[in-house]
């Protein structure tokens, strides 16, 4: 039978490639191995084997090292492990406290085995077979040359991970004490923590190579230290000797150690802005604020997550310890109680334009004219940061974090009072003229405030209501404002002119306004009769700006920090013409300079307005330099040409 031409075609193609598959066997023939070849192959885990011997197999399997250790309750860790004499064994995540003598030194050890899992590998360590043709690892001398075959082909590789971080952190609880506080102005000496760098070093301290050990001298009662887990860590932490001319050597120095694989238990940050600041103080009470907590008002903040320490700024009390949380809990005076009780009021309050919160704390029982530090310590288990997630890897455990204090002041005994909670004017946190014998306490010359302020807004209120504010856009009074942008500027206006913000006479602040000045003082002394001869006959200097607060409240003399000029223009531009708002020129000496100031950017606090603090926050105040600007714009520009 005759093949047609696409037959011929095909039987040629078959033909071709049987061919191809012929000569490809007969060439490159595979070895297979069948199932009787196995039992050639000796057992080198047969202890019986000629092949086997202890040493060389523990080492032929060390790119296999398990990530289990046993650990048998029934036995002694000298079992299975020791420790170098003298080191105490600590575990992770574990506070302890303990005294140490001056010129003493105490070692510890963080053992490897003690993670779970028994590696200083991370957990999820993982491990895969792979092909090794041209070995990576050099066989010990002696090795059999049937582990040389096989560790040629096949290498059990360990996967790149990064070793486990230890985080070792110490705080100064106790310290000896100054024989005589007025005469000893020296701080105790600091504890130093040593850390092993070598495996060799099993006992770092003062004595050892220093070549082969970090040393970390404690800062303010703190000390941080963090190193890679890739062997058993062994440190000390030492006590320097102590003169007994300055300091009571019987009270010995206490330390509370931790060690974590999760982040530092205490740590400290003595560089960064402050997390505290202070609003304002009467003369015995004050008011501090933390930044915002949370970046919108969707972010829900239930429990506070700082506490706060005041210590009198003539008290040493706490130097040498301003960094270590334990020792701010037992020696500053104003410290959260262990039954709960403290002289700071703390809660969380939200405000300002965007609603955001902030933790805020109401000191009471100071000293008038007194010069304070307030100090705050972040639980980072309450902070909104470490609830989302943004501090994973960074070494930031559930821990406490201290942070630089601020410092403030009292007022001494005169007319201002310090008032805050109020109902209307919400953001008037500050201290207003006040008179003690009638108002004995803030609540009550806070009522007194939010009692008139609220009788302004209802008569402003019942007069907005005349104007058509919902009307369409053509039909309104403004076509860029509205009657919530009148509100909003009134209300402003309204808290910083009817509430003002006062400061003690005895100021020497030259932009502060005299008020009240023919007034006696509460303890029955005047103004310098040539202050009062100049301007005891004017209005604006022998009063206040209110005419109520001197017949309700009747104050002595007083300084007041003037509002700011753009809140009477806002007003102006915010609210109908009708309603006949207006404000004094600048040029008017006894109109503008009387009742308003411009706001100075040099000055912490120039003017006063709703939220304003002695120190506010510098996350809301971006400075870019003109170099900066200029490269912003100049070098896309570039880029594009």
């Amino acid at each position: 039978m005759q093949l047609s031409p696409l037959q011929s075609r095909l039987a040629a193609s078959v033909i071709a490639s049987c061919l191809v598959v012929v000569l490809y066997l007969f060439l490159f023939a595979p070895q297979f191995a069948f199932a009787a070849d196995l039992v050639q192959i000796p057992d080198i885990l047969d202890q019986d084997s000629p092949f086997y011997d202890s040493e060389d197999a523990t080492e032929s399997f060390d790119a296999r090292e398990p990530l289990y250790e046993p650990s048998f309750p029934l036995f002694d860790r000298s079992i299975i492990g020791r420790v170098s004499d003298g080191a105490s064994p600590l575990d992770a995540d574990n506070p302890t406290q303990r005294n140490i003598s001056p010129g003493s030194t105490i070692a510890y050890v963080f053992e490897v085995a003690s993670v779970p899992g028994g590696s200083a590998q991370e957990r999820d360590t993982l491990y895969e077979l792979r092909k090794r043709p041209n070995g990576t690892q050099k066989s010990a001398e002696g090795e059999g040359d049937l582990e040389d075959e096989l560790s040629s082909h096949l290498d059990l590789t360990q996967r790149q991970t990064a070793s486990q971080t230890l985080y070792i952190s110490v705080n100064t609880c106790d310290q000896p004490g100054r024989i005589s506080p007025d005469q000893t102005t020296m701080d105790p000496p600091q504890l130093t923590l040593f850390v092993s760098t070598s495996s060799e070093n099993t006992s770092p301290g003062p004595g050892e190579d220093q070549g082969t050990q970090n040393i970390i001298v404690f800062d303010e009662g703190a000390a941080t230290y963090n190193t890679s887990l890739d062997r058993d860590i062994y440190f000390s932490i030492s006590a320097p000797q102590v003169s007994e001319k300055y300091f009571d050597t019987t009270l010995p120095y206490n330390y509370e150690v931790t060690v974590s694989l999760n982040g530092y238990h205490y740590s400290y940050d003595s560089a960064a802005q402050p997390d505290l600041y202070w609003v304002d103080s009467d003369a015995s009470s004050s008011l501090l604020t933390t930044r915002n907590l949370n970046n919108n008002s969707e972010e829900v903040i239930s429990t506070p997550p700082y506490v706060v320490f005041v210590q009198n700024t003539e008290n040493l009390g706490i130097n040498g310890i301003r960094n270590s949380y334990c020792g701010l809990k037992r020696w500053a005076q104003i410290r959260p109680l262990e039954n709960g009780g403290s002289q700071a009021t703390m809660g969380l309050r939200q405000g300002g334009d965007a609603n955001l919160t902030m933790q805020e704390f109401y000191i009471t029982g100071l000293n008038a004219s007194a010069n304070y530090t307030g100090i705050v310590a972040l639980n980072s288990s309450l902070s909104l940061r470490k609830r989302q997630g943004s501090d994973s890897g960074s070494g930031s455990s559930d821990g406490v974090v201290v942070y630089n204090g601020v410092d403030f002041s009292t007022k001494p005994n005169g007319a201002c009072t310090f008032i805050f909670n109020l109902t209307v004017c919400t953001e008037t946190r500050y201290a207003v003229p006040g008179n003690p014998e009638k108002f004995p306490n803030g609540t009550a010359l806070a009522a007194f405030y939010d009692d008139y302020t609220r009788t302004m807004w209802d008569n402003f209120d019942k007069v907005l209501q005349q104007t058509p504010c919902e009307a369409p856009p053509t039909q309104r009074y403004s076509l860029v404002r509205d009657c919530d942008d009148c509100k909003q500027a009134y209300k402003d206006w309204l808290c910083s002119v009817a509430i003002p913000r006062c400061e003690d006479f005895s100021s020497p602040d030259q932009d502060l306004q005299m008020r009240n000045i023919n007034a006696p003082f509460p303890n029955g002394s005047f103004v310098d009769q040539s202050i009062r001869d100049v301007f005891g006959g004017m209005k604006a200097y022998s009063s206040s700006r209110n005419t109520e607060i001197d017949e309700k409240i009747e104050p002595g003399p007083y300084k007041e920090l003037l509002p700011c000029d753009y809140l009477c223009y806002e007003l102006v531009k915010s609210c109908p013409a009708s309603m006949g708002f207006a404000c004094p020129m600048p040029g008017s000496k006894f109109g503008f300079n009387t009742s308003y100031a411009v706001p100075n950017k040099n000055k912490e606090l120039s003017c006063n307005y709703p939220g304003s603090a002695y120190y506010p926050s510098a996350a809301t105040v971006v400075a870019v330099s003109w170099v900066g600007m200029a490269a912003f714009i100049i070098v896309p520009l570039l880029l594009v040409s």
